[in-house]
């Protein structure tokens, strides 16, 4: 459980622009999709990635890191790390464990037989969007795992795209069907007070220190 009144004293050290700025991209923000990205060797793909998510209001990144383990490049996320939830995951096959039981379906972002064209994706579905490696594409784990899988169309020479560029035009276009619904999918007010608690803890100075304070005038 948040501590309400913390939340409250961390918050009076706000400016009122910042309040309201969190307060208009709390209600924005969902766990309904979520997005993977498993062993990306590019470095600036993965926080590419993450910067989509969030501009598209995508709370939590899953990152794959059974080959390649990275670092978030600050510079391309433009502080994007910041305000989204990364998960890391050694193993794909945990990954894709902790996501289905989380109620999240598999969608591998690859043409497949049995692929839907995105225009066509069934978007009130809980879904994690798996993005693969520049080259090879998905594992043979994520496609066997797969409860669905999810193709761009395209009519040019070229036959893929960027995963970065492939993130933010999905993302775009379930988002924007996403919020235009009946679906539920905004974060509970529990989740919301969470992350203002925690945005506020990475916006503020000294914030180790007003805690600190804060719970030793609570003790008098």
């Amino acid at each position: 459980m948040v501590d309400l009144e913390l939340l409250a004293h961390l918050e009076s050290f706000l400016t009122p622009n910042r309040k309201e700025r969190f307060d208009t991209v709390l209600i924005q923000r969902t766990k309904h999709f979520t997005v993977a990205t498993e062993d990306v060797y590019q470095l600036h793909n993965t926080s590419a990635v993450m910067r989509s998510c969030d501009v598209f209001g995508i709370q939590e990144v899953n990152i794959v890191e059974e080959v390649n383990s990275k670092s978030i490049d600050r510079e391309i996320a433009m502080g994007a790390q910041k305000w989204v939830d990364l998960n890391r995951f050694s193993s794909v096959k945990q990954c894709i464990k902790t996501l289905k039981a989380d109620g999240y379906q598999i969608v591998a972002t690859t043409p497949h037989e049995q692929d839907s064209e995105l225009q066509d994706f069934d978007f009130t579905k809980k879904s994690c969007f798996f993005f693969g490696r520049e080259t090879e594409g998905l594992s043979q784990e994520v496609l066997k795992e797969a409860d669905s899988f999810l193709k761009i169309p395209m009519v040019g020479f070229t036959e893929s795209l960027n995963i970065s560029v492939s993130a933010a035009i999905i993302l775009q276009q379930v988002t924007a069907k996403l919020r235009r619904s009946d679906v539920n999918w905004q974060l509970s007010l529990e989740e919301q007070n969470a992350l203002r608690l925690d945005w506020c803890l990475k916006t503020l100075k000294s914030q180790e220190d007003i805690v600190k304070r804060f719970y030793e005038t609570k003790k008098m």
